[in-house]
């Protein structure tokens, strides 16, 4: 898989509950092409708040220690919301592959969001993939992802 973030550093990646099972096959899918993973957790199925792991995870991506990030809830609203608080993170939520084209080529996003009850293990990986090879087109959008920030 090609990518244009930083091989040096791992993938960030965290979820609640609805979104274990993908986040285990997701984990491994990676591991397996090679990449180093950080998981922020949860650990199990049993059911958590999912700010608890998309701080971890947005922080990672904010303090560059992290490449970008990989977050999963059910609607993967919540994680968008809580991970966009911090201020130098761009998360976008993603259900379908040109969004995923988009938010990385308009948005300089850091952090995929995925929708773990509305999309299947295969689009997701698919989205990752999508996300991970396609590098931000500047230019206009350079100017709109500077005027993002509250200062």
């Amino acid at each position: 898989m090609n990518t244009i973030f930083d091989t040096n550093k791992p993938i960030a990646i965290g979820c609640d509950h609805a979104g274990y099972e993908y986040k285990e096959a997701i984990k491994t899918w990676l591991q397996e092409k090679g990449f180093q993973v950080k998981d922020f957790g949860t650990n199990s199925p049993d059911s958590v708040d999912y700010p608890d792991f998309a701080h971890p995870v947005a922080s990672s991506v904010e303090n560059e220690e992290a490449a970008f990030g990989i977050l999963l809830c059910g609607s993967a609203n919540g994680v968008a919301i809580t991970a966009n608080k911090h201020q130098g993170i761009r998360a976008g939520l993603v259900w379908e592959n040109e969004v995923a084209k988009l938010v990385r080529q308009h948005n300089n996003a850091n952090v995929v969001c995925l929708p773990a009850r509305f999309i299947a293990l295969p689009l997701a990986l698919e989205i990752i993939e999508t996300f991970v090879s396609t590098p931000f087109e500047g230019g206009r959008h350079g100017r709109r992802v500077e005027k993002m920030a509250c200062m």
